[in-house]
């Protein structure tokens, strides 16, 4: 099976699967693991700017080989004796569970660190947390707030290190949403994306990620909460070279215009709650609802990397309705985050053939 070619094989929802049998199973997982683990092996993941399109197909392609091997009871224990640390600074459903299930499906353990119980809540500092856990754990998830306290924390770690979260960057979630998007649509080049509200994490990632998997992306925002202008620049040179669009507007209209897929997030994300009462003002006119769906390709999809605010950027009808898949989205990033474990901590006795 080619990389993309996903028909007959994972389809809509958790169970369309068509099992291929579990030796050739083995042989594609064992050929997709060593494409993802001889790149990303012991690196961390922070963001995009250091991944490539080809490496990034090749997560993406392990992820559902890994989901197919999770729908039909394939044993795939690819860190067995590994242990995850995850330390959280924000509060988390999908982040935690996906992540924690997933080591245990792999084979291995997590431990869930919440920050205020640590000692860097205490004043430690990064630095030192980080090289005390490289000696007790073999990677570190962290879902915080400054992209720049992940970093330090990677630069003095000696294990990966995975962003699960920061208010610059969502690497998982967009990993898992192209996923998504290839089971739905059967393709990632050529898709276009039109993200439409607040210019965040999940805006930031998109243009990192949309143009190195020869997607279009187009992001609407109200003027003053667009996205990173770097990350900007970056799209763009990246789209010159896949020969791709990438679009940043006030107008939700012209990004939704014949769209294959619609996404928004929450106007107020956690760390923005004393501006609430300005965005919901400010961000009124860019909520998706049936009628900026109508400027969308007829068999668009609606995605929303949860939680949702029904009645605030999506209407009901739309999140509900026949054209979303956000609990398909959601499932994917436990398949996604495997995919990104498996790769950055396996080691050789993964590629045995006891796989």
């Amino acid at each position: 099976m080619a990389v993309w070619d996903m028909n007959g094989a994972v389809g809509r929802g958790s169970s369309a699967v068509v099992p291929l049998g579990s030796n050739y199973l083995s042989v594609r997982l064992q050929n997709a693991l060593w494409a993802s683990h001889r790149v990303m092996a012991g690196r961390d993941l922070l963001h995009f700017s250091d991944i490539g399109g080809e490496d990034l197909r090749n997560l993406v392609h392990l992820a559902g080989l890994l989901k197919e091997a999770q729908k039909t009871h394939f044993t795939h224990t690819l860190l067995a004796g590994k242990t995850l640390g995850m330390i959280f600074d924000k509060s988390s459903t999908r982040t935690r569970v996906s992540f924690e299930v997933g080591m245990l499906q792999l084979g291995g353990h997590a431990l869930f660190l919440p920050g205020s119980q640590l000692q860097t809540g205490r004043g430690e500092p990064i630095s030192d947390t980080a090289q005390v856990m490289s000696r007790y754990v073999d990677g570190v998830m962290i879902r915080t707030y400054r992209q720049a306290d992940v970093e330090e924390f990677a630069d003095c770690a000696t294990v990966p290190v995975i962003n699960g979260l920061t208010d610059e960057f969502h690497p998982c979630q967009l990993l898992a949403d192209a996923l998504t998007i290839l089971e739905h649509k059967g393709r990632l080049e050529g898709v276009t994306v039109a993200y439409v509200g607040d210019g965040n994490n999940l805006a930031n990632s998109w243009l990192q990620l949309a143009p190195k998997l020869g997607m279009n992306i187009r992001v609407a925002t109200p003027a003053g909460y667009g996205p990173l202008q770097a990350v900007v620049e970056e799209a763009k040179f990246h789209a010159v070279q896949s020969g791709t669009q990438v679009l940043v507007t006030t107008d939700p209209e012209r990004a939704v215009a014949d769209a294959d897929v619609i996404y928004t997030d929450t106007w107020v994300s956690m760390g923005d709650e004393a501006e609430a009462e300005e965005r919901l003002e400010r961000f009124a006119g860019y909520q998706v609802n049936a009628e900026l769906c109508a400027y969308a390709k007829a068999d668009y999809v609606f995605m929303h990397c949860l939680p949702a605010h029904r009645g605030e950027e999506v209407a009901p009808e739309i999140i509900d309705g026949s054209h979303s898949i956000i609990f398909d989205q959601a499932e994917n990033r436990l398949h996604a985050q495997k995919a990104v474990l498996a790769a950055t901590m396996a080691d050789a006795g993964a590629f045995g053939e006891d796989l």
